[in-house]
């Protein structure tokens, strides 16, 4: 295991763009007594973050003006009782460092405020007069208001997102100006959309939050009709691209010239706020092996031809899109190539700035590590990242999955209020994020957290996709998963999470499949963690068996493409976080904790080998026939601790204690605590067809119940079960579940038969003789483990143990019809 960090530059990843040249920020002069908190843990970046150098870069790449003045600093700063009166004029007790969350050590406040104020002031250029002057926040969580010399010049509401205010008419003549910004987060205990931030961080998946300004604050002068947005959408068909340069104060004409490198390759000309053709002949397509940007020059011109505004910016040429592959099956596309998107979760952490990296070294570092690691794609979970993060996205060359915050996890379904919230706020999102090039998938929603109807969501994803056709949406990630209200059949994707996974949703006729999340493997390094231990999906001891690990897994994601088709998997994740150990690095980002060679070759054959040729899986045979099966367990014994199988030669011992009782047909057994039938064998083959039925009744329905599985390495391969998940019966492969359409009862029998099909790649649950559920599942490892009666098996350990008596255990080899099915509960047995 190394500790020294890859902090070279990935020159020959990093494309070079022409934009107007960003100048030096001008920063406060720093208060005597802001002092730094002492983090948890410390990033490589932590002892490099100061008052005179709290991210001084320029914010916003893709509109670039020479002349701005950067806010970050030192701020007076006080808790608030409330927002109604602003302190002006008034010294405030304490000193933060803006931009870093008012949680976080860097702050130098290190705690939680409801309410705060915070207060700075600043001068104004002298060679600024004549021109408006707009005051810019990358984002400020959650609701805001901003003074200027006592007048209020803003208020905004929204966590993630860009705002600014032109304060011309609130400055004073000369002099010093103050500014005074107050702000409310109540964090999980409203319904803002939060992501994973909680006033109470747990150990689990959820962790602490960031409040106040994250992003930075800065000034510059415009003219009075200036450019405010450049919209750009690639044409590569027509060679050109789509530009709309949104302005502010009246009608202008735009002229805009591309470049490569010095060279003009495009010029336009028409007017303000409406689509020009921007030629791009011949164009060099953007990608993650090529990342090539074109340069952008804008400029408006007033009746009389003169220049009254300039920017700079840049563009790739990219399309995303979706075709079938030569197997058949509908696979995402990039310029019109299957290209497999291989990708990490990134929640963007960090434990010295919480939301805020301490530096942009540090902002571009984690995505330098995807490219080194062998990934093409982000998915940036559930937290929005400040331009410059996406910049140097664009740079890399990834792909980028970009996650709307999810509003908190609940029972409860969210209000009205909180729902026009959360689609304003997304709309907003969409819209400030669209030109990015790295940017091919919206995601509005994560499994179940906050989603409050099916059709809903689906109504959403048809929203997102008509304010932007030139991008994938992904409606719901883990739709099959965590409270989530079901399959709208809408977007372009359909998204399964499968812990460790992976999953294998299957494309249908117009969306394609995507493992949206899977792994979660974890390695505890001493002396590197946030609560000194922490948890994962699946533990490992070392650094070897966690690679070890990983590749298996991803030999598993590229039979999963091959096989079932899916387009795109995402690993959990790029760092630990928090509780959370389950990273390529640790949290503080200090020690790579796998064989980082092995990680990059496995990825890149993926990406490679997954070209939509499928694979080459050959039917199995039809089985054996009979109604009987190859092993059957009626239980008529009603004595003793071995049962015998009537048809075959695997006798099974009776564990911990399951009693004779009544059973269906004479006696059967009752099941409590940890008691369970082994049958001492693998009696199905779990890499091709089989079924196996049961005749069951439970006597509680708290909490999961198996009646038939077999164990494999660290989970069953198989359920036969009660889903405490989702009150149903079901038959289930981790992470995907055939379900019954509604709730058991208590003390009644029922004939349950679960039916693997490889053939059709499903999986199908008949209940009392009756289709019941069915789900996709194209592919099955191997479990070779016993086939067990009354226990399952998950993360290595024995669980879900029945609650209840269990009769007439049949297994076959070969995937029961329904004919079948229903005949063989008519005869009861």
């Amino acid at each position: 295991m190394r500790t020294t960090l890859r902090r070279r530059l990935l020159g020959a990843l990093t494309a070079t763009v022409t934009a107007v040249a960003l100048l030096p920020a001008a920063t406060a002069t720093a208060a005597p007594d802001w002092q730094p908190g002492t983090p948890p843990l410390s990033t490589p970046w932590t002892d490099e973050v100061g008052p005179d150098n709290a991210l001084p870069e320029y914010p916003r790449p893709q509109l670039t003006r020479p002349d701005w003045r950067n806010l970050n600093g030192v701020w007076e700063f006080a808790g608030a009782g409330s927002l109604g009166t602003p302190p002006v004029g008034q010294t405030l007790a304490e000193r933060i460092l803006v931009p870093y969350p008012v949680e976080s050590a860097l702050s130098g406040i290190q705690r939680s405020e409801d309410r705060m104020w915070y207060r700075r002031t600043f001068d104004v250029p002298t060679d600024w007069r004549g021109d408006r002057v707009v005051l810019n926040f990358g984002a400020v969580d959650y609701v805001s208001k901003v003074w200027v010399n006592g007048k209020l010049v803003a208020a905004h509401q929204g966590g993630y997102d860009k705002f600014s205010a032109d304060i011309t008419d609130a400055l004073r003549s000369r002099g010093s100006q103050e500014l005074i910004v107050g702000v409310e987060d109540l964090t999980d205990a409203t319904w803002q959309p939060v992501g994973k931030q909680r006033r109470t961080p747990d150990r689990g998946i959820f962790y602490t939050g960031s409040s106040g300004i994250w992003q930075t604050v800065w000034l510059e002068p415009v003219a009075a009709t200036h450019v405010t947005k450049l919209d750009m959408t690639p044409k590569l068909a027509a060679g050109s691209l789509t530009l709309n340069a949104n302005t502010a104060g009246g009608a202008a004409t735009v002229e805009a010239v591309a470049y490569d490198g010095r060279r003009e390759v495009g010029r336009v000309r028409g007017p303000a706020n409406s689509d020009l053709a921007l030629p791009v002949p011949d164009a060099k397509l953007w990608s993650p092996d090529s990342p090539f940007l074109y340069g952008l020059k804008v400029r408006l011109l007033d009746g009389r031809k003169r220049t009254v505004d300039e920017v700079g910016s840049y563009f790739g040429m990219r399309e995303i899109g979706m075709a079938p592959g030569a197997d058949g099956k509908l696979r995402m596309t990039l310029n019109g190539e299957i290209l497999f998107h291989m990708s990490t979760l990134d929640q963007g952490f960090w434990p010295d700035g919480l939301h805020t990296a301490p530096t942009d070294e540090a902002l571009r570092f984690d995505l330098e590590q995807h490219k080194v690691l062998g990934f093409n794609t982000v998915r940036k979970h559930i937290k929005v990242e400040p331009d410059r993060w996406f910049h140097h996205a664009d740079q890399l060359g990834l792909m980028v999955w970009q996650d709307m915050p999810a509003m908190r996890t609940s029972s409860t379904v969210p209000p009205p209020y909180a729902r026009t919230q959360f689609e304003a706020e997304l709309a907003t999102m969409v819209e400030q994020h669209d030109n990015w090039t790295s940017v091919v998938a919206w995601v509005p929603f994560n499994e179940g957290w906050g989603e409050w109807d099916r059709v809903e969501t689906g109504r959403i994803a048809e929203e997102v996709k008509a304010m932007d056709p030139s991008r994938l949406v992904n409606a719901h990630s883990g739709v099959n998963c965590c409270a989530s209200k079901g399959d709208s059949g809408k977007g372009d994707m359909i998204d399964h999470h499968a812990y460790v996974g992976p999953a294998q949703p299957v494309p249908d006729a117009t969306r394609v499949s995507a493992d949206g999340e899977h792994g979660g493997f974890g390695l505890e390094v001493e002396d590197h963690m946030w609560f000194g231990e922490g948890h994962a999906y699946e533990m490992t001891p070392d650094s070897a068996t966690l690679t070890r690990r990983y590749v298996e897994n991803q030999t598993d994601v590229l039979s999963s493409a091959r096989d079932c088709g899916i387009s795109g998997a995402i690993y959990t994740q790029i760092t630990d976080v928090e509780h959370e150990v389950n990273g390529f690095f640790t949290y503080d980002r200090q020690v790579e904790k796998m064989d980082f060679a092995q990680v990059r070759a496995i990825n890149e054959k993926i990406i490679a080998e997954a070209d939509g040729t499928g694979g080459d899986v050959e039917p199995p045979g039809p089985g054996t026939p009979g109604a009987d099966g190859i092993h059957y367990y009626p239980f008529s014994e009603a004595t003793g601790t071995t049962t015998a199988d009537a048809v075959g030669d695997a006798d099974a011992t009776l564990v911990n204690g399951p009693t004779w009782t009544e059973g269906r047909d004479g006696t059967g057994l009752q099941f409590a605590g940890e008691s369970f039938v082994d049958t001492g064998a693998a009696l199905t083959d779990t890499t091709g067809n089989y079924s196996v039925a049961a005749w069951v009744k439970l006597d509680s329905l708290d909490g999961f119940a198996t009646a038939v599985s077999q164990d494999g390495t660290s989970n069953s391969g198989y359920f036969l079960q009660y889903s405490g998940a989702d009150n149903r019966f079901a038959f289930s492969f981790v992470g995907v579940r055939a379900l019954a359409p509604a709730a058991p009862e208590v003390g009644r029998w029922y004939h349950l038969v679960g039916v693997r099909d490889v053939v059709s790649g499903t999986l199908r649950l008949y209940v009392d003789g009756q289709p019941a559920g069915s789900a996709t599942a194209c592919t099955a490892g191997p479990s070779e483990g016993n086939t067990v009666i009354g226990r399952a098996k998950f993360g290595g350990n024995p669980v879900d143990h029945w609650r209840g008596a269990i009769d007439q255990v049949h297994v076959y080899d070969r995937a029961l019809p329904a004919v079948e099915v229903a005949d063989l509960y008519a005869s009861g047995r």
